[in-house]
């Protein structure tokens, strides 16, 4: 459902491009990898200069603002300390600007293997398998289970996370609770958002949606990179707090789309509840003879209809008797079978012995 197109190039791998069969490619790669470690190895020694360069400079300043200070107060001469300030502080600007760019050259650099995350487990949980792995080969009913047990372990985490509202609070809240980062959270947060819009909390669905999208980005991210997703939470909020206008409306489009297909589920849901429900009152209608009374009353002629409505035995029976026989006791045994007529308990009607009873269900169970 995620599309990854709008992300800058990211340098996955050494060795993802295809190459000419007559060129050693082995050796191809050991240097690709040797010249990007070379110039990440140079980029840190350049921002270590720079970072040297503007401490210096500062202490200087403060040792300097501090003599003019000393020499003020014992009424000395401090013209040329001052010019020699000024250029000092001059000097601090430039050097700022100048760090300013490198940190600009740098977040435009793309992205690879050795830069995209840094380790965020003091343990070594990172090396173990992911706690739901999708290379687990599990039965429904299985997955159900253990979706169950995750959902009554870690609830109130859970809502925790679909409630924040801050990117930094989530990247934090990941990253102190890393067993949330799964397809099980994405599964919960997803149901979660159904309720919310069934009870017609439509802006916290909305909320609430935005939070799912988040997780599955990381859990996308993690499939495209083959990481476990714990190491992809930020690289992920990293991306979209400083994304791109296209990267930002790409993301914007897939909650938009997102929440439309909540609501088309949600609809979805109410209709099949609604027939579900029709269903449990019409099996409460049935008849002794298995048919729903509302049907059979609706399927008879309009005179015997009459006769339901007023509860007027003689005139039903002057109507079955004006009636074609094969005709008459196909529609009495309907209304039988569905509790519209009840005959004598003791004998069954045939044209003779007491009077059958119209049931009082008839028209009332329309």
């Amino acid at each position: 459902m995620v599309d990854y197109s709008k992300w800058k190039s990211i340098e996955v791998s050494d060795d993802e491009d295809e190459t000419h069969p007559n060129i050693d490619t082995p050796s191809l790669f050991r240097w690709r990898h040797q010249a990007r470690v070379e110039r990440m190895e140079e980029q840190k020694k350049q921002r270590e200069a720079i970072e040297n360069k503007k401490s210096e400079t500062n202490k200087k300043i403060n040792d300097l603002t501090q003599k003019i200070k000393a020499n003020q107060e014992s009424q000395q001469d401090v013209t040329d300390l001052e010019k020699e300030l000024k250029t000092l502080q001059l000097e601090a600007e430039k050097i700022s600007k100048e760090f300013e760019d490198f940190e600009k050259k740098e977040k435009m650099a793309p992205w690879n293997i050795d830069t995209i995350s840094k380790p965020g487990f003091a343990k070594t949980v990172i090396n173990k398998e992911p706690q739901h792995s999708a290379k687990e080969n599990l039965t429904e009913e299985e997955k159900e289970k253990r979706m169950k047990q995750f959902i009554k372990d870690n609830e109130k985490d859970l809502k925790h996370f679909g409630m924040l509202r801050k990117y930094d609070d989530s990247r934090q809240y990941l990253k102190t609770h890393s067993h949330l980062v799964c397809e099980n959270t994405a599964n919960y947060l997803v149901i979660w958002c159904i309720n919310l819009e069934m009870e017609e909390k439509h802006e916290l669905m909305g909320h609430v949606a935005h939070q799912t999208i988040c997780m599955q980005y990381i859990l996308e991210l993690a499939k495209q990179l083959d990481y476990d997703p714990r190491a992809c939470v930020d690289a992920f909020f990293s991306k979209i707090q400083v994304a791109e206008v296209e990267y930002r409306q790409s993301f914007e489009d897939e909650l938009t789309q997102f929440k439309e297909r909540i609501r088309k589920r949600t609809a979805e849901k109410l209709e099949e509840a609604l027939k579900e429900y029709e269903q449990e009152e019409k099996q409460k209608r049935l008849g002794p003879g298995g048919l729903d009374p509302e049907e059979v009353y609706n399927s008879l002629p309009e005179e015997l209809q009459k006769c339901f409505d007023t509860r007027n035995i003689e005139l039903l029976q002057e109507t079955i008797n004006k009636m074609d026989e094969e005709q008459a006791k196909y529609h009495i045994k309907r209304c039988v079978d569905s509790g519209l007529w009840v005959p004598d308990a003791s004998k069954q009607y045939a044209g003779e012995g007491d009077d059958p009873e119209i049931s009082g269900e008839g028209k009332a169970n329309e």
